[in-house]
């Protein structure tokens, strides 16, 4: 009910901890449940991508058990249609420690707007090119960096592109994002993606990321911050998020 970043879930249901080409970190946090659809959609991933590959996913953020803003992290992740995938693989079973306290591997030099190519493997692309040409997903975010790096594989089919999205961080995870389901109309979709590869939108975000920040000098008049309008939740969760707590 609502939009990815305002609002709840009602029916979730859990992912488990562990299943066929996956496993689930960080679960002391409990963010590892989703709308139906989004544990659907894991675990036909998770098979999909262990067939080829060998190698587990490391399923981190989805939604809380009714969704909701998190106590820390995300704006999104509200409405149980996001989820968390690590780039990083996992050959074997995680111990509890490694489960709980895993090392992200960062592929992204922002400065240098450089991606670090030795541990960028085919397996990177192809876990991103099955998660985007399912038709559930709606976007994916990923580094610019790691959008530029795709782009300039010159793929002879890129159609699957449009869906990868440049977003600041995003430097060691995909973030998968599923369309609204059809037959939910409390469920708030997100505008449609401009048609294309995305790959000329590249030159805005090296810039942003790399141009050197000029410092300014601090002015004596302190000026009152604007208050940001709080978002108002849908009536729904008021009363589902109230009866939580």
């Amino acid at each position: 009910m609502g939009s990815y970043a305002n609002g709840c879930l009602a029916g979730a249901k859990a992912l488990p901890l562990s299943g066929e080409g996956f496993q689930v970190i960080r679960t002391a946090r409990n963010r590892y449940y989703g709308h139906p659809q989004l544990i659907a959609f894991i675990t036909d991933l998770a098979q999909s991508f262990q067939q080829s590959q060998q190698s587990d996913l490391l399923i981190a953020d989805m939604s809380m058990p009714r969704g909701g803003n998190f106590s820390h992290g995300h704006s999104s992740h509200q409405i149980g249609l996001d989820v968390d995938i690590w780039l990083q693989l996992a050959d074997k079973t995680l111990t509890e420690t490694q489960r709980e306290s895993p090392e992200p591997l960062d592929l992204v030099d922002q400065k240098t707007f450089s991606l670090d190519s030795p541990h960028w493997q085919p397996q990177q692309t192809q876990m991103l090119q099955l998660a985007a040409e399912d038709e559930r997903v709606a976007r994916i975010f990923v580094s610019p960096v790691i959008k530029l790096h795709l782009c300039d594989m010159k793929l002879a089919d890129d159609t699957w592109l449009t869906k990868v999205r440049p977003w600041w961080g995003h430097t060691y995870h995909m973030h998968v994002r599923l369309h609204c389901p059809a037959d939910d109309d409390s469920c708030i979709d997100q505008a449609p993606i401009t048609k294309g590869n995305g790959c000329q939108e590249l030159n805005w975000w090296r810039q942003q990321m790399t141009q050197t920040k000029t410092k300014t000098k601090p002015s004596n008049k302190k000026l009152p911050a604007k208050p940001k309008k709080p978002k108002v939740k849908p009536k729904q969760c008021k009363r589902l998020l109230t009866a939580e707590s």
